[in-house]
């Protein structure tokens, strides 16, 4: 009697489990992931597709992106990729097209800028710019506009039913077209004309603005003793109260310097993810007196 009182009781008991097994949903397909080369271009794509997508960044923080090499985990992942968007212009960034199978989604933001050769088309600690050219397109707003735009139509092309898609990214170009006046606007009233930074990575936004960008590195090595005197007597003579340094950067190389040009050292980030706030503070930053 009792062993038929615990078979009755195994019984239920599995019958139980077979029951709560078959309750439980089947695993749900991972969402599509976007990948970005770098954390500025994560604010563009969330701009346009809110969290729709879950967006990751390759380079992590305070990783430089010049001598960032993928880990094989990276490697693995991007084959699942929906879109991998780049700069197109980083070393890394070039690497992925011979490593990554043919059919690989990797968006070249680069098309459609006027790229700029010479300032930053040398071997930094090691590792040489693609194409000899300067990768810092996206610390100019006007070429945030155009690298918007290339995201909005890669991903109009794959949903193109999407409103909300459409109005976001028109509302992103009406905020870089208002940073852009802004910007132009402040300089101008500022009267600056040039600065001084520890790594050329502002060229864009030099350009664009119509200021000098006076690097104290020159072609990724320390400034001989001639062009440390010539930096000096023209940070005096202009006027220059301002040394910008990369958080990337040690300011150790920086802070000698600075003294003998009676000049501050100021660090900024042109990494930092919100690239609209970003360009305003750095704005500030050259433009201060």
């Amino acid at each position: 009697m009792y062993l038929r009182s615990v078979k009755r009781y195994l019984i239920y008991i599995a019958a139980l489990l077979l029951a709560v097994g078959c309750t439980t949903p089947p695993p749900q397909p991972t969402e599509p992931t976007i990948y970005v080369s770098i954390a500025p271009l994560r604010s563009l794509v969330e701009a346009i597709t809110e969290q729709d997508f879950p967006v990751e960044v390759l380079v992590p923080a305070g990783a430089s992106p010049e001598n960032f090499e993928l880990t094989p985990k990276q490697y693995i992942a991007l084959n699942e990729a929906q879109w991998i968007f780049s700069t197109g212009l980083i070393t890394f960034e070039t690497t992925l097209l011979h490593k990554l199978p043919e059919g690989a989604r990797i968006i070249d933001l680069s098309r459609g800028i006027e790229l700029i050769a010479g300032t930053c088309s040398h071997h930094h600690h090691g590792h040489a710019h693609a194409h000899g050219v300067d990768p810092h397109t996206w610390t100019s707003p006007r070429a945030l506009q155009l690298m918007s735009r290339t995201i909005y139509e890669a991903i109009h092309n794959e949903h193109p039913d999407s409103v909300r898609y459409t109005q976001n990214f028109n509302r992103l170009q009406e905020r870089l077209e208002a940073l852009d006046r802004a910007i132009e606007a402040q300089i101008t009233a500022s009267g600056v004309e040039q600065f001084i930074v520890y790594h050329p990575a502002l060229t864009y936004y030099a350009r664009d603005y119509g200021l000098r960008q006076i690097s104290i590195e020159e072609e990724g090595k320390e400034p001989s003793a001639k062009r440390l005197a010539e930096l000096i007597r023209t940070a005096r003579a202009e006027g220059i109260r301002t040394v910008l340094v990369q958080h990337q950067f040690p300011r150790s190389s920086v802070d000698a310097v600075a003294d003998d040009m009676e000049a501050e050292v100021v660090e900024f980030d042109p990494l930092a993810e919100n690239v609209i706030e970003n360009i305003a503070h750095i704005t500030d930053l050259i433009t201060r007196k």
